[in-house]
């Protein structure tokens, strides 16, 4: 399971780095397809880093509510 996830993670990784996918969940959502996990499947295979990212992601585009930011800075 644990290297499953790692190479899991590579893939997105390397996705996303690449431009292949502007974004994290594309990216995700592409490696489920290429080897046929379903999406709530892949939920477990997915790291912290790669969580939050889509969580920000997520948040930049209003499907989650964003977190209060103080106007600092």
């Amino acid at each position: 399971m644990v290297e499953e996830s790692k190479l899991f993670c590579r893939a997105v990784e390397g996705l996303a780095r690449e431009g292949v996918y502007d974004n994290y969940i594309d990216a995700v959502l592409h490696t489920c397809d290429s080897n046929k996990i379903e999406p709530f499947m892949a939920a477990r295979l997915i790291s912290e880093p790669i969580k939050e990212k889509i969580k920000k992601e997520g948040q930049d585009i209003n499907l989650l509510p964003s977190e209060a930011q103080l106007p600092f800075g």
